[in-house]
């Protein structure tokens, strides 16, 4: 390469705004990182010894390629949660769904397109439970020159809501498998890595947000906890809510936020107060009453400039854990932009209709002492899924035989008062069952939650797609009539949604990228129970309607 050339190329990666650079590179190195939360401490797995992890920054249209190093004990993958990923599921993450783990001492290169998309995802684990330490933001700026469909903030600031536990997480769900019982809830829940102050631990910072007064600031919110549902609220500031999962909304102000893990939530605030220091507060959400939950809730300060430290901080109540009229509030309150140029494209016709039980179940486990012979799973339409030992999309495109099978029941295998007395057996299937899809189909889910055990609001997550959410209710779901009410004009687009404790939602969306796609609730401990399937999506006709090859580096398992 010309040496000027090479140089026309450093300058235009130093200064961005000359000419945008359009592949991004970062470097994951997975290491072990001694930390002190609660007055204890314990080794954590982090990227580059963060926690949270390092925020990625990249543009609309941007190629992001990230080097990810294992050096630690665990096999490693690493999710990019919500980005579409068209074509490239080698590069989704999920261990034996896309791709087999980074084995100790090897490493992968993370390679993909964003795609059609802009505004606050965020990056994990996706295996075993180290999504708990790692993890961390996905910033995606719309393209140069396009401004956001609201007033610019002066500022911007990731805030990362998530979960402490002072024991190994590994430990916690090892233990909880050999006994068939549910795993100790967290410790403590953190604000961009820090509980706040304690009774118990009062050396324990916090996190501060600094402010001057008459500023705007954006804050990207992201739920990074593994179990918990979280209301977000700032003491005296109202909060615009303008984005959730990357999709501009109309926006809307209120002064409790929902977010559930996986979710993000963009919020505007204003600093319209006095000078003086106001709470932020991360509190849990959970409107099952036999069901363990940490009750713990993390602050932070809003620190207006000028004001002194030792000033006393204005603190907020925090929404009872079962408030569910509050959750109900702000969820019933998201709508899609849909302006013209970001139109909400709801298939008006659906070419699969899908009714999907989920919940928990009961299996036989005879090494299960403390749970007396048996052990909680969990289920879709009452096949619990099987993890494999090779991955799917591996499997799929090499005509693997024998790793997984096409039948996915698209309805449960029977009927009953799902929200009401559950039935008399309440063991389930066990199997590695995907749904197959034609590419550019349109789908409809209905997911279902069931009352077996207890009901419970089960936030699940679509790889590889973003979906339309056009109908929720309480009960069970009535297919002559529900869909009379469904909102079919400017519902909520997402890649997370919450099934509501004893009720139902309906999602739509476009079969439009080829691949294995999982689906799955984002508690991790149902994950691990076995509330997860995939999608199938077959290739389309053109050479642009395919699965890209796979990359030469891609692990083996």
């Amino acid at each position: 390469m010309e040496l000027w050339v090479r140089v026309f190329i450093l300058v235009a990666c130093l200064f961005p705004a000359v000419v945008e650079c359009k592949v991004r590179h970062y470097q994951f190195n997975v290491v072990m990182k001694n930390t002190t939360r609660l007055c204890s401490s314990k080794s954590i797995v982090t990227v580059n010894g963060k926690f949270p992890g390092p925020t990625i920054y990249a543009r609309e249209d941007d190629t992001v390629l990230i080097r990810v190093i294992n050096r630690v004990k665990y096999n490693v993958s690493i999710h990019w949660h919500g980005v579409r990923q068209l074509r490239t599921g080698w590069a989704d993450g999920p261990a034996y769904i896309t791709q087999c783990p980074i084995q100790p001492g090897h490493s992968y290169v993370y390679n993909f397109t964003i795609t059609g998309q802009r505004g606050t995802l965020l990056w994990h684990a996706h295996i075993l439970w180290l999504r708990a330490t790692l993890h961390g933001a996905l910033v995606i700026l719309p393209k140069l020159g396009v401004p956001y469909p609201f007033p610019k903030p002066d500022h911007e600031a990731v805030v990362v809501l998530a979960e402490w536990w002072k024991s190994d997480t590994e430990a916690v769900i090892n233990e909880a498998l050999k006994s068939g019982l549910a795993p100790n809830v967290s410790d403590a829940h953190t604000i961009n890595g820090h509980p706040g102050p304690l009774s118990n631990c009062p050396s324990t910072g916090g996190f501060t947000l600094n402010v001057s007064p008459g500023k705007t600031y954006m804050l990207r919110l992201i739920n990074a906890a593994l179990n918990e549902e979280l209301f977000f609220k700032i003491a005296g500031h109202k909060l615009t809510v303008v984005e959730v999962d990357a999709t501009y909304v109309k926006p809307f102000k209120t002064d409790t936020v929902l977010i559930a893990p996986g979710q993000t939530t963009n919020v505007i605030v204003v600093a319209d107060q006095g000078a003086g220091k106001y709470m932020l507060a991360a509190s849990p959400f959970l409107d099952t009453q036999i069901v363990a939950v940490d009750n713990m809730t993390a602050t932070a300060t809003l620190h207006y400039s000028g004001t002194l430290a030792s000033s006393p901080t204005t603190f907020t109540s925090t929404p009872a854990r079962n408030a569910t009229p509050v959750a109900n509030n702000f969820v019933n309150s998201l709508r899609s932009l849909n302006s013209k140029k970001y139109p909400a494209k709801v298939p008006q016709k659906v070419d699969h209709s899908l009714f999907f039980t989920v919940g928990l179940g009961i299996n036989p486990c005879p090494s299960c002492k403390a749970g007396n012979g048996s052990r909680a799973v969990a289920s879709i339409n009452n096949v619990t899924f099987v993890m494999p030992t090779i991955a799917l999309l591996q499997a799929h495109v090499f005509n693997i035989k024998g790793v997984f099978t096409t039948d996915f029941p698209a309805n449960p295998p029977f009927a009953f008062n799902y929200t009401g007395t559950p039935p008399a057996n309440l063991a389930t299937t066990t199997g590695t069952k995907v749904y197959k899809l034609p590419y550019n189909s349109t789908v409809q889910v209905v997911l279902q939650d069931t009352g077996i055990i207890a009901p419970e609001n089960h936030p699940v997550h679509l790889h590889g797609f973003n979906f339309f959410a056009v109908g929720r209710g309480l009960g069970n779901f009535n297919p002559k009539t529900d869909p009379n009410n469904f909102n079919l004009i400017d519902p909520v687009e997402r890649n997370t949604i919450g099934v509501p404790s004893g009720g139902w939602v309906a999602i739509r969306f476009l079969a439009d990228n080829p691949g294995v796609w999982f689906m799955h609730c984002h508690l991790e401990v149902h994950t691990t129970w076995g509330l997860k399937m995939a999608f199938l999506v077959e290739n389309g006709k053109g050479p642009n309607e395919s699965i890209l090859p796979p990359p030469q580096d891609l692990p083996k398992c």
